[in-house]
């Protein structure tokens, strides 16, 4: 099985072109929700995190408001460090067991995991191939500012990340979401044609 990671800069299409390869019958794990489960009342990422950023991240009935965290940990490039510090195993561990799972006779050929953040948490070198998706810091920017962001709080996010042009080096497959949606989703298609015949041992 090959076993494939999908990641890219905030705004930079990522969910978009996940979503294109499910619809191409992908199999596909999205890594967001599982922090967003992890930072609920009662797990222990919760009870971590609360204990490092202070009762001030809670709303009035004690869950992590994300926006109130965010504000922190994108302002201040060390908070935000300590905060993937307590994330990033417990997602990478999900993952891998995610992997194993789905490695064995009769299941897909390809398996793709959806994050944002697969470079920066080391897991590269667990991937068969990475796919980056690209486009200009201007485009993250106007994106964010239309998704209700200020133009200082989506700088403070788009410099928080890898920069996209560096991710894309590290790539073997670069998704470019600069043009329109049809050009996307050629690219795609183009994309899982080649992922396709990779997991089933075809040049």
């Amino acid at each position: 099985m090959l076993r494939v990671g999908l990641t890219g800069g905030i705004a930079c299409g990522k969910s978009t072109v996940a979503s294109m390869l499910r619809d191409l019958d992908m199999t596909i794990l999205d890594a967001d929700p599982l922090v967003h489960e992890m930072l609920e009342s009662g797990q222990p990422v919760y009870e971590e995190v609360v204990r490092e950023f202070g009762s001030e991240i809670l709303t009035p009935d004690k869950k992590i408001d994300r926006a109130k965290l965010g504000a922190i940990v994108f302002a201040d490039h060390k908070r935000l460090e300590r905060l993937d510090q307590i994330i990033h195993p417990r997602v990478i561990d999900v993952i891998t067991k995610w992997f194993a799972v789905l490695d064995r006779p009769g299941g897909p050929p390809v398996a793709i995991v959806e994050a944002a953040l697969l470079i920066e948490a080391g897991y590269r070198g667990k991937l068969d191939r990475l796919v980056v998706v690209r486009c200009d810091p201007e485009q993250q920017l106007a994106r964010l500012r239309a998704r209700g962001l200020t133009e200082e709080q989506a700088r403070q996010r788009i410099t928080a990340q890898m920069p996209s042009d560096e991710k894309a080096r590290l790539a073997d497959d670069v998704i470019n979401s600069l043009g329109s949606f049809e050009d996307t989703r050629q690219q795609v298609e183009r994309l899982a044609d080649s992922l396709y015949r990779l997991g089933r041992g075809v040049s």
